[in-house]
């Protein structure tokens, strides 16, 4: 363990840290880098060096950021990254700082470059850049541009804001790039990205989901020893995948706990019992809604919701863990992307978007020590995983659902059972027509939302006076970023009839169109 985060493959793979000097898309980097078969890392770019030896990184990658080398508080790069004898990436701001720090010229451009660029190679693009086409689009996000290399490089690329777009000393193993190699809008970013890794670095592509899969086997069974351990299932892939993960670490020591609160989609925890019980997994199912509404009553603050499912989560647990021998250990399906927001990661500055009930918000007085292999993971390399243990398809690939379930999908009220039925009839029948039109697999999240407001409407010969129920359907790689998906309307045509016509209480249909940023993907 590395203050807190298991550190995947130590003994299977090499890894490169990515340095974060707070650019939008320096999780993205990260992903990048795994999908060329390397492991990588997000840590902040002040981390002390003596942690970054002692993690023996192969390759150091330093992101972007929105900030100038020269303003007061801007992120310094301290010289000694440098000299570590590892070859080390400067994206965008990342290549800015590195060049101010070695005596090199950057300066803010007559103007700043944003989005789709055409990038001129000089000299054959050099080492790093070789082989590319002479012309090429890329994506750039800066004000600032590097006018003059620092000495012992060699300029390998131009745009039309960016005098000295790339660069590289081979000699001493800095490589630089002003543009953005982690996006898709940039054609070639992934094949530059590979270059340095393989013949920069001298990488293989050794990290795969069997290769974490094999390590946090071997984690899990150190950790626990001869241990009890349980498991919380929501569901989701996420908490189904981490046991699946422990259960082939342990068997039996393993009992999984589904905890049926009322807050679950439709027909879920019968989905649930039938599937973990058929791989002959131990499961206790927990009949509970009455004790959860009886908590959220006269709530209406979602991070209160939020603060109390996850508490009483964790009690429930409590108990079940009492009634079995030996228990010591709770599984959770925490996941990188749940870290990261939760400002759990320990990066500087990090803001805390949200608190998950499996990241923030856990009782002082918890009794059981945490287990959480998929830390480390985003939810793409979580679904390889889970493929990788068997795992049904409808389990792999369901969508992402909140730990605190429907609760924080009434918003502006609070959670009663009368919501929550309305809430869970709506969302069945936005799933079935989903599933119905083959879009279900390319849509990161679908869901309704039901706000605690009524408005007139008009049904049969009579005034009503009803909710309403939001539409919310988005598309995203990771959930760092996502955009409203752009649904036919006549697949909306039909939601909003048979929701309108099939679930008493609802008069008006609704679809959010907002992206993340700047709203999130849930409403709470």
């Amino acid at each position: 363990m590395t203050d807190g985060h298991p550190r995947m493959a130590e003994s299977a793979c090499e890894e490169v840290l990515v340095l974060d000097f707070g650019g939008q898309y320096s999780q993205l980097i990260a992903r990048r880098i795994r999908e060329c078969g390397v492991f990588a890392e997000l840590l902040p770019h002040d981390t002390a060096l003596e942690r970054i030896r002692e993690r023996r990184p192969a390759a150091l990658v330093l992101s972007g950021g929105p900030a100038s080398v020269y303003s007061d508080g801007a992120p310094e790069l301290r010289r000694e990254l440098l000299e570590l004898d590892l070859p080390v990436l400067g994206i965008c701001y990342g290549m800015q700082a590195m060049v101010h720090v070695l005596g090199g010229r950057v300066e803010g451009a007559d103007a700043g470059e944003f989005g789709r660029t055409s990038l001129v190679l000089a000299d054959g693009g050099g080492r790093l850049l070789s082989g590319l086409p002479h012309e090429q689009q890329c994506w750039m996000s800066h004000r600032d541009s590097v006018f003059k290399p620092p000495p012992g490089f060699v300029a390998l690329a131009s745009s039309p804001g960016s005098p000295v777009a790339a660069l590289e000393s081979p000699a001493r193993g800095l490589y630089g790039i002003q543009f953005h190699p982690e996006v898709v809008h940039t054609p070639y970013g992934t094949q530059i990205l590979d270059r340095f890794l393989r013949e920069v670095a001298g990488l293989e592509q050794r990290w795969s989901p069997a290769s974490v899969i094999d390590e946090q086997v071997q984690r899990v069974r150190a950790q626990v020893g001869d241990g009890g351990v349980i498991c919380g299932l929501s569901g989701g892939v996420d908490s189904a995948t981490a046991a699946a993960l422990v259960h082939r670490a342990i068997g039996d020591q393993l009992t999984c706990v589904l905890v049926d609160h009322g807050l679950l989609r439709k027909n879920e925890a019968q989905q649930v019992v039938e599937t973990f019980r058929d791989r002959g997994i131990r499961l206790v199912h927990v009949a509970a809604q009455e004790r959860f509404l009886q908590r959220l009553a006269g709530v209406v603050e979602p991070e209160h919701k939020r603060k109390i499912i996850g508490e009483e989560f964790i009690r429930v647990f409590e108990e079940q863990a009492a009634k079995l021998p030996g228990v010591r250990f709770l599984v959770q399906g925490t996941l990188y992307s749940d870290v990261i927001e939760s400002g759990g990661d320990g990066r500087a500055g990090a803001a805390t978007i949200k608190s998950h009930h499996n990241v923030g918000g856990l009782p002082e007085d918890l009794d059981l020590e945490l287990v959480e292999p998929l830390r480390m993971l985003f939810k793409d390399e979580v679904r390889a995983v889970a493929t990788k243990l068997g795992l049904p398809e409808g389990i792999v690939w369901r969508q992402p659902f909140p730990g605190p379930g429907l609760g924080i999908r009434i918003v502006g009220g609070e959670a009663t059972a009368e919501r929550l039925e309305i809430l869970r009839e709506a969302d069945a029948i936005l799933q079935e027509e989903i599933r119905a039109a083959g879009l279900y697999r390319e849509l990161w999240q679908s869901f309704c939302v039901l706000p605690v407001v009524r408005s007139v409407g008009v049904q049969g010969d009579g005034r009503t006076y009803a909710y309403p129920i939001v539409v919310r359907a988005v598309t995203s790689e990771d959930a760092m970023t996502a955009d409203w998906a752009r649904l036919p309307y006549d697949l909306l045509e039909r939601v909003s009839s048979r929701i309108i016509n099939e679930v008493p209480g609802v008069n008006r249909v609704a679809l959010d169109v907002s992206s993340k940023p700047p709203a999130t993907i849930e409403w709470e």
